[in-house]
């Protein structure tokens, strides 16, 4: 580590124990209209597939509440998770829209591991929301209106959702109504290069039946030319509470987007365009007693992309002959079932099954093999797992988590993944916790059989993360502040690398990771009107990638009183990857954002955003430089 960022984290150490930069302090506005202060015992569920005290997980998780989303004012949910979770970091191109395919963005990474690459899963009420050929989520997916709260688990998470959560777990818990009665909000904006938001959600809930209704239509022209984007989404979700302790849910979501994407400004590209439809679909039966919950679930996913890859002129290129299409699928049955047999004794166990691929093939429009077709890949593959989590209490001041999953695939076999930690429970609100953790990733079809380099002989990804962490509490609440050291190591991960044996490239289980970190975070409710928050964190790649800064600092303030809300936040990011290899680039920014809402009357919310107001010049994806500031203004009406 060099002496000058050493220094730098010193500094934003003492910053976060003195000046109190906190942990997630996620508040909510009751009934009554007294503030509720969610402190470190608040309930998650991603960390145990049941409730659970978030002080006897010996894993970190971060939550962003309803409250924070609506206070963002943004349609995608990642712009505020790359703010409020430290360690994780989303690429983007432009004012809206992620895209797939050749020059996308949305890759979230977390500790220098990329969701685009399948190390990093996105989850929908516990279901895994990944493409089933390609083995990543779809960002464009990750819209604000589902979610009732975000909850992030840094660090593998394999043992309860197997691969894919190699690197971590994004779980969105959906929305829901809480007492009785119907409840409708419109939220509309408008803004810079022509940019349209709108959102519409209706809510009942009435005796044992509840119901979620929402629906959205984003566009914009894009602050290039060949930069368009436009989405529709829709989501459904319906409830019913047969008894005190059964519960029925199902719910439905699709979204569809078209998306343009120009290439780099320095070889501008034409007819790079994009039609996608993604879909999910669940049901799910669940139980909770005093001593005992669980839940038995089906979900399917699905998606259809239809990709023209574009040309570039500039390059003596002239249109494609032909056109990407592909449908995937996804399928899962999951089962959990969480006993305590004795004081301060929990014991989980369950089941998962999973079936995922699909076809992808390319259609030609012109050339000599116009109206024919050639198949690219035409499979699926099985997963067949089961795991037990126990968990038990040594008095008041200690908690011992450890689980083991035992998880067959159908082409590659058994793979056998641990973990065990310990949370303390200390005198003056603090918390310790140590945690030692296996995660996994099978190679991915498109890795296996698409495209050259494929290699249907790869295995395995794994790696072992290390992690201790220290929080408390003070000041009744008002002050939180947390502090994580990690260490990461990794074999096995798929590169692309010369052919040892023949000519051109081949995928390989090649590389090797060791990355280590410090993530800290707090807040301070300085009294019923202000409160500030900021996160930190630290990366360091022995061999680093594309996405991964090696500093992020998060540091924001909000104002709300009487009618007005406001808040602000500043980013900064240095030693951000472009590229990486023989000649590495790196980007070193500073985003200033501002967001306010007035209640002119009780039934409507005049709202105004602001984003990088100091017109900062920069780029994530290289060649693809960012929009300086833009402005959107709107309103939310409530009835």
């Amino acid at each position: 580590m060099k002496k000058r960022d050493l220094c730098f984290l010193m500094v934003l150490a003492v910053f976060a124990a003195q000046a109190g930069i906190a942990r997630d302090l996620e508040r909510d506005t009751l009934d009554t209209g007294k503030l509720k202060v969610h402190e470190i015992g608040e309930v998650v569920v991603t960390g145990a597939r049941h409730r659970t005290d978030i002080r006897h997980l010996s894993q970190t998780v971060s939550v962003v509440g309803r409250t924070q989303i609506e206070h963002s004012l943004q349609p995608s949910l990642l712009p505020l998770l790359t703010q409020q979770v430290p360690g994780l970091f989303v690429t983007s191109r432009g004012v809206m829209g992620y895209g797939v395919s050749g020059g996308a963005a949305g890759n979230i990474s977390l500790r220098g591991l990329s969701g685009g690459s399948g190390r990093l899963m996105v989850l929908i009420d516990g279901h895994p929301q990944y493409a089933g050929i390609f083995g990543h989520p779809i960002s464009d997916a990750g819209q604000s209106f589902l979610a009732e709260r975000v909850e992030v688990l840094r660090g593998p998470a394999s043992v309860l959702y197997g691969s894919n959560a190699m690197g971590g777990v994004i779980n969105i818990v959906t929305r829901r109504m809480q007492e009785n009665g119907v409840k409708t909000n419109l939220r509309a904006g408008y803004g810079s290069w022509n940019t349209l938001e709108t959102e519409l959600t209706n809510r009942i809930r009435k005796g044992r039946f509840s119901s979620v209704v929402s629906g959205s239509y984003n566009r914009t022209d894009g602050h290039r030319a060949d930069m368009g984007f436009e989405q529709y989404g829709g989501y459904a979700k319906l409830g019913y509470e047969m008894t005190d302790n059964w519960n029925l849910r199902g719910d439905v979501n699709v979204t569809h987007f078209n998306a343009s994407y120009p290439g780099p400004v320095d070889a501008p590209l034409l007819d790079g365009d994009q039609r996608i439809t993604r879909g999910m679909a669940s049901f799910a039966v669940e139980n909770r007693y005093e001593k005992s919950s669980g839940a038995a679930s089906f979900f399917y996913n699905w998606g259809d992309h239809w990709i023209n890859d574009g040309y570039t002129p500039s390059k003596g290129e002239t249109p494609q002959d032909d056109r990407f299409l592909s449908h995937d699928d996804m399928m899962g049955v999951s089962f959990y079932q969480s006993a305590r047999f004795f004081k301060g004794n929990r014991i989980t166990v369950g089941f998962d099954w999973f079936r995922y691929g699909g076809r992808a093939w390319n259609e030609y429009v012109g050339g000599e093999q116009a109206g024919t077709t050639s198949d690219l890949v035409d499979k699926h593959e099985d997963e067949l797992a089961g795991y037990i989590d126990f968990r038990q209490d040594i008095g008041s001041w200690l908690t011992f988590n450890v689980g083991l999953r035992a998880d067959h695939h159908s082409r590659i076999g058994l793979e056998w993944v641990p973990q065990a930690g310990l949370a303390f429970h200390l005198p003056h609100a603090i918390e310790l916790k140590a945690s030692a953790s296996k995660g996994f990733r099978y190679p991915i079809l498109r890795e296996m059989y698409m495209f050259p380099p494929q290699n249907p002989d790869l295995l395995p990804e794994s790696m072992w993360n290390y992690e201790l962490a220290f929080s408390q509490r003070l000041m009744e609440g008002r002050l939180t502040y947390g502090v994580n050291l990690f260490y990461l190591d990794g074999k096995n991960l798929i590169q692309t690398l010369p052919n040892p044996n023949g000519s051109g490239m081949l995928n390989q289980n090649s590389g090797a990771i060791k990355n280590t970190g410090v993530e800290i975070e707090a807040a301070y409710r300085i009294g019923r009107h202000w409160s500030v928050d900021a996160n930190y964190s630290f990366l360091h790649m022995e061999n680093p990638v594309i996405a991964a800064p090696e500093h992020k600092l998060y540091a924001g303030a909000n104002f709300s009183r009487g009618r007005w809300n406001v808040s602000t936040g500043v980013q900064y990011i240095a030693g951000l990857f472009t590229a990486v290899g023989d000649q590495p680039e790196t980007e070193d920014f500073v985003l200033w954002n501002l967001r306010a809402s007035f209640r002119a009357w009780e039934w409507l919310d005049i709202w105004a955003r602001g984003e990088n107001l100091l017109a900062q010049k920069y780029e994530i994806n290289a060649g693809y430089p960012m929009p300086r500031a833009t402005v959107m203004a709107g309103l939310n009406v409530n009835f």
